[in-house]
């Protein structure tokens, strides 16, 4: 089992690993439709998408749960 002191980056893997799955299909199939070869088109994307989301994840997610604070009560 991991550690309870990784939390924050096991939890943030995969919030950014679901999301940039499904935002990246969602974008894909929007800009190209549904052609031959999607699957590659969307494979090559969330990849990249994953890149850029996991190290935003981590470094916003500190600034989201400041201004969640401060709306919820």
């Amino acid at each position: 089992m991991i550690s309870k002191k990784y939390y924050r980056f096991v939890y943030s893997f995969f919030m950014s690993l679901m999301m940039s799955c499904f935002m990246s299909f969602v974008i894909t199939l929007f800009n190209v439709g549904w052609v031959e070869h999607f699957f590659d088109i969307w494979r090559h994307s969330w990849a990249f998408a994953f890149m850029v989301a996991y190290p935003s994840v981590l470094m916003f997610n500190p600034v989201v749960r400041r201004i969640t604070d401060k709306l919820v009560d």
